[in-house]
């Protein structure tokens, strides 16, 4: 599979609907993806390949014993919804992952190839995030020094 790569903006509609982008969607081998709470207040697409191989490892070292690994489960997995694509290559989002997201109807979102996954974001919360990150980019950038360039 090509690399799930680039930037793209969509507008939700009333019924919590977004157009997928197509040049991502020409890389994708199905009409479904999965969708869960990412990190900072994104969302997180897997392809169901990927969906699979992340859960797996995420059950396979956790322990319903331990307390962090737990929440993991319930933050990725508890919270996952499978999404098909409509005739006019649609996704719709869940309300409760809209609300985690501040996701909402006549709002412009950001979709992130990511390369084996991709975020969706509200494109207002991207650009604070951006704006707010700037120095940390810096940093995170020169702690990766020894695989860049």
């Amino acid at each position: 599979m090509e690399m799930l790569i680039g930037e793209y903006r969509s507008m939700l509609d009333d019924k919590g609907r977004f157009s997928f982008p197509a040049k991502l969607r020409s890389v994708l081998q199905q009409n479904e993806l999965y969708v869960t709470q990412g990190l900072d207040n994104c969302l997180m697409l897997f392809t169901t390949d990927e969906w699979t191989t992340l859960t797996n490892k995420i059950i396979g070292s956790a322990s319903i014993f331990n307390n962090q690994k737990r929440l993991i489960m319930r933050h990725f997995i508890g919270k996952a919804a499978k999404l098909v694509f409509d005739k006019s290559g649609r996704l719709s989002i869940p309300q409760e992952l809209r609300d985690y997201a501040s996701l909402s109807a006549g709002n412009e979102c950001i979709i992130f190839g990511m390369n084996k996954y991709m975020e969706l974001w509200n494109a207002q919360t991207y650009e604070n995030f951006e704006n707010s990150s700037s120095n940390s980019v810096q940093e995170a950038m020169e702690s990766m020094q020894d695989i860049l360039l």
